[in-house]
């Protein structure tokens, strides 16, 4: 065999290879995804997160916040009852069969949206905040403007097919995490099984709030065109983690994809991925008035203390090794690291063997020096794992690559 053969042989071996690491998920054109921290609005994992999607039922999400802040600001109430209308009457399934000139309650409406996920009740909700459902679909798309969803537009309530009604994944996981933030008093219907109406008992479509540990709420959604989608808020522990699926192929391949990433977000560790990021694309949890007053109460820190602070470990220490170490060899006390630059992080471990070992073969798919950190996490010693020492872009360029090798990574600022 030649050496031109050889060389052909070798590079079809290693994409055969790495096409058998792509998951389903992954060479699905319509999957979108995203998982944020909630306190910090940190960025764990994104996939495809700012390309356009039909936000299908997700919709329903900002046609409650609508409603929620209706209530909040004292134009209605739990029992003002809405009239339903010829047009909402006429919404095609999924519904609860409203008729023209019945009416129903806001009480009653908020299951009907989350667990039913009714077109019907969404039209009501439309005409009794907006008159008509287009001008709903205007404020919809106002409100959000304002929570920093930039690339979203609504053109109904409901999320049925409109070539218009657009969204990313990364507006979409921004509306749930303000949905928990601003209305905390009403979070809990997100976690609603079921619910009767007129002696129908309705079960709710969201397998992974009764399947998945942890997970506490929001919804689901359907259109032919989006594929599957789903908007999940999970807690395990004292952390909390929101994310988004778009596109799946079924409604099991959805919820097998947002579980595993809940796992793998759980299991990278709360404290440094929620506070490491400055990642300026991090998501906006808190509204921008917030911010300002944030930033202007809070007093410039000393260079000196600047990675104690982003980390949250004043007890860290930066151990450096060349990726070529050997696994046995002990980790050598390394000068402070730089405060400028970029980095990807790999993850977190218990075990410093495992740290090194995993950093050492996303070196060998991405430039970097391997860093690994020991910290101490609630009386617990961890070691960090980062490749440092690169440009912003070469950065993100490294963990998307990273992730479509099924490797779980944060960018992160050194």
């Amino acid at each position: 065999m030649t050496i031109p053969e050889r060389i052909g042989v070798k590079v079809f071996f290693v994409l055969a290879v790495l096409l058998t690491m792509v998951s389903p998920a992954q060479a699905n054109p319509r999957s979108a995804a995203i998982v944020i921290d909630a306190s910090s609005g940190a960025v764990l994992h994104e996939s495809n997160a700012d390309a356009s999607r039909y936000p299908a039922s997700l919709t329903k999400m900002m046609t409650l916040y609508m409603l929620f802040e209706a209530i909040e600001q004292h134009k209605m109430t739990l029992d003002f009852r809405m009239p339903v209308s010829a047009h909402a009457a006429s919404m095609p399934s999924t519904n609860i069969g409203l008729r023209a000139g019945d009416s129903i309650s806001v009480r009653e409406a908020i299951p009907a949206l989350i667990v039913r996920s009714a077109n019907d009740v969404a039209a009501v909700v439309a005409e009794a905040l907006g008159t008509s459902e287009t001008n709903f679909g205007r404020m919809m798309t106002e409100k959000a403007r304002k929570l920093g969803m930039h690339s979203t537009t609504f053109r109904n309530a409901s999320g049925l097919p409109n070539p218009e009604q657009k969204t990313t994944a990364r507006d979409m996981v921004t509306l749930s995490a303000r949905l928990i933030k601003d209305f905390p008093k009403y979070y809990h219907y997100f976690s609603t099984q079921s619910f009767n109406h007129k002696g129908i008992t309705y079960k709710s479509h969201n397998r992974m709030v009764r399947n998945t540990p942890g997970v506490d709420g929001l919804k689901t959604g359907f259109i032919r065109a989006s594929g599957f989608n789903v908007a999940t808020s999970a807690k395990r522990g004292d952390r909390r983690v929101v994310a988004v699926v778009m596109g799946g192929n079924t409604a099991v391949a959805r919820d097998q994809h947002m579980a595993q990433l809940l796992d793998r977000s759980f299991n990278q560790g709360a404290v440094h991925l929620a506070s490491n990021t400055t990642d300026s694309r991090a998501v906006p949890t808190v509204s921008p008035s917030e911010r300002k007053e944030k930033a202007r109460t809070q007093a410039p820190l000393p260079k000196s203390t600047l990675i104690a602070q982003k980390t949250a470990e004043p007890a860290a220490q930066q151990l450096a090794v060349k990726p070529s170490a050997s696994p046995q060899s002990q980790p050598q006390k390394a000068a402070m690291l730089p405060n400028d630059g970029w980095a990807v992080q790999i993850g977190s471990y218990q075990e410093s063997n495992r740290a090194r070992a995993q950093a050492q073969v996303a070196a060998r798919l991405i430039p970097g020096e391997v860093v690994i950190t020991e910290v101490e996490v609630s009386n617990r010693k961890l070691y960090r794992a980062r490749l440092v020492g690169l440009q912003e872009n070469q950065a993100r360029t490294a963990c998307q690559s990273l992730v479509r090798q099924g490797m779980g990574c944060l960018v992160v600022r050194s």
